[in-house]
């Protein structure tokens, strides 16, 4: 595996970080900066480290989470997405912030083809350390990108938007199981 197919790999792995970010970039209202880096350091350390996890656990962890990913990713994503959604019609609106566990679970959704990636690159290559390093800082700056594209259009109806961000989410997990 050569340089430019690492870079390509890991922006192809970096669109989920992306897309998460632009959609919580629209419906953040308050603490965009630290929201946005919070959701760029989180997806970017997970994409670090689950292509290592992937590459060392091989032969231990894959038998067991590999048949079942996909349907995790489609969980956690159409969680997040209704959840925008129902949240789009409550009357009385909390700000949205980013909390530990939203963080958690959206760096483990969007880093799951990350962890096969590893284990391709463990089949493959006889390094994991530099395209781990590559993935994850290529995810950070994606998912900045993401996150203040996503905060142009806020000029938007604030309930279309918090709708748009949930069909998003709610596309990722259709899209996890196809």
């Amino acid at each position: 595996m050569n340089y430019v197919d690492i870079i390509l790999l890991a922006i192809a792995l970096s669109i989920d970080a992306c897309v998460v970010s632009f959609a919580y970039g629209l419906v953040t209202h308050e603490k965009r900066v630290k929201t946005s880096l919070s959701l760029a350091l989180a997806t970017g350390l997970f994409q670090f480290i689950m292509p290592v996890i992937g590459f060392v656990g091989t032969n231990y962890v894959k038998e067991y989470l590999e048949p079942y990913a996909k349907w995790i990713v489609f969980i956690i994503f159409l969680y997040l997405g209704v959840n925008f959604i129902i949240e789009s019609f409550q009357k009385e609106k909390k700000p949205k912030l980013l909390g530990i566990k939203e963080i958690l679970l959206l760096s483990i959704a969007t880093s799951i083809d990350a962890f096969s990636a590893g284990i391709y690159m463990s089949l493959c290559c006889n390094f994991i350390c530099l395209p781990s390093i590559i993935i994850g800082v290529i995810t950070f700056s994606d998912s900045i990108l993401g996150f203040w594209i996503g905060s142009i259009f806020k000029k938007f109806k604030p309930q279309a938007l918090e709708i748009l961000g949930g069909i998003i989410l709610i596309f990722l997990a259709i899209k996890a199981i196809i």
